[in-house]
């Protein structure tokens, strides 16, 4: 029995896009849709050393949940590499500056951690609002 994987060019030549509409959705529904459209779980043909995911446009980002007290108590976190340099802002302070942070961190955490993940990450748009600049490529709806 032989087993046959799609070269670069037939998989790209299945690519499609899709559209998440975040408005009142949860954050982690969302992001756990994402990821698996992004790495290709959906498909018949999905190799985990191969990019044979889609891209995802997520839109209206600002109007995502988050269920719970994760509002309030959520932390992110890093180091700047400098002594004393651990930084922490709440979730609530980063959904109103920058919630298309919120959903890219949550997504790149659900991806594998191999050399594929920045890749699959860059099929990923994210907006803050509803209008987003890919409607020449045709996204299809995707409800959750």
């Amino acid at each position: 029995m032989s087993t046959r994987f799609m070269t670069a060019t037939e998989v790209t030549a299945l690519d499609k896009w899709y559209v998440i509409d975040a408005n009142g959705q949860v954050l982690g529904r969302v992001a756990s849709k994402a990821a698996t459209i992004l790495s290709g779980k959906h498909r018949p043909h999905y190799a985990p050393f191969l990019v044979t995911g889609d891209h995802v446009v997520i839109i209206n980002a600002d109007k995502i949940k988050l269920t719970g007290q994760k509002r309030e108590q959520k932390v992110y976190r890093w180091h700047t590499l400098y002594p004393g340099g651990l930084r922490e802002v709440k979730a609530s302070d980063v959904l109103e500056t920058r919630p298309e942070e919120v959903i890219r961190e949550a997504i790149f955490g659900m991806l594998p951690k191999t050399k594929l993940r920045k890749r699959l990450v860059q099929r990923l748009k994210v907006y803050r609002a509803e209008q987003h600049p890919h409607a020449a490529q045709r996204p299809e709806p995707l409800a959750l």
